[in-house]
């Protein structure tokens, strides 16, 4: 378990949990309270300098904040309804700044229909920015529970916005590339009817799948990853493995989730009705101990007891040193 994860667990060993909480601590992505009857969906995300997103562009900024706090409620196959804020604005930002990140936002929530239900505004010598959503749920939720060996993984989007996205921020803070987060919408809505479980890559797609795994006791393969072209030129750019994208703890917010083997056909016929493309990633497995491994041109990687958690690491420059380190140890070859 991860330094991050005994913290949580201790403050909601200490914290009250009423009867009203549906799920366990770590079982899904949002909050699932239930009220007068009705499941809500409840969800609350920091964004900070920590998540090494650029500021040259502040209404994609703004639009980045909000896809990623929506995609929880998605995750858990509900729908987004009502969004507030605190936010801690960097002195250096003007007014044409706030402006256009709040603009940004507001891209995001007007297609999904959310309201703006208002928030707390200050200042201080560095971003922080808190959003808090409410979503409502119509059926069962989907939560990280749930899979099992053979069930398919899928992935909504392609790997390494994020981890680009924070390759660009220490290496080439200006250049006009737009790392720019997809809003799930119609995925979620055809994702929940299929999945077992499901979770956001919000720290990168490695450590979700390491999550469900944990939370599963289940292992799994990953027989293909579809990397976002401008990552692997990057990574040949730097003469770096390309799975740098995979591994890393920069996320892209997209839904990561299994189906049954059997459900396969029908999932794939929904979502080509709707128009919608989604990666298959592999298969979760079983075994005991379960394995986890990659596969990566025709070879197959061990992963199983690889631990690149960024938060575990005292300086970023010492996690970049990790990733590239372990990633040429495991044998996975330079773009």
């Amino acid at each position: 378990m991860s330094e991050e994860r005994k913290c949580i667990s201790i403050i909601d060993s200490v914290l009250p949990r009423g009867p009203e909480c549906f799920a366990g601590c770590f079982d899904s992505d949002s909050e699932i309270i239930t009220i007068n009857g009705e499941r809500t969906l409840f969800s609350i995300d920091s964004f900070s300098s920590e998540d090494m997103f650029r500021l040259n562009a502040p209404t994609r900024l703004g639009w980045n904040v909000a896809v990623a706090a929506m995609s929880d409620i998605l995750a858990c196959g509900g729908t987004p309804l009502f969004y507030g804020y605190a936010v801690e604005m960097d002195r250096s930002w003007d007014e044409a700044f706030l402006r256009r990140f709040s603009e940004g936002v507001a891209r995001a929530l007007k297609p999904a229909g959310v309201s703006f239900i208002g928030g707390d505004l200050g200042q201080s010598h560095e971003w922080h920015y808190t959003a808090a959503v409410i979503g409502r749920l119509e059926g069962e939720p989907v939560l990280r529970k749930g899979a099992a060996p053979g069930h398919i993984i899928y992935l909504s989007g392609k790997v390494g916005t994020g981890n680009l996205e924070a390759a660009m921020n220490l290496y080439a803070k200006n250049l006009p590339y737009a790392g720019r987060f997809s809003l799930r919408l119609s995925e979620a809505s055809v994702m929940r009817r299929y999945a077992t479980c499901c979770i956001d890559t919000s720290d990168g797609v490695f450590a979700a799948l390491n999550a469900i795994s944990e939370i599963n006791g289940t292992g799994y393969c990953v027989e293909h990853l579809p990397y976002i072209h401008r990552g692997v030129l990057m990574a040949k750019t730097f003469s770096l493995p390309e799975s740098l994208l995979f591994f890393g703890g920069s996320g892209e917010y997209e839904l990561l989730f299994t189906i049954e083997e059997e459900k396969e056909k029908e999932f794939l016929r929904a979502a080509k009705s709707e128009g919608l493309k989604f990666y298959r990633l592999g298969r979760m497995t079983g075994g005991k101990p379960p394995g986890k491994y990659l596969e990566e041109r025709d070879e197959k990687i061990d992963i199983s007891d690889i631990d690149l958690d960024a938060r575990d690491h005292s300086s970023r420059e010492e996690y970049i040193k990790k990733l590239i380190r372990t990633a040429r140890e495991l044998g996975c070859r330079d773009a």
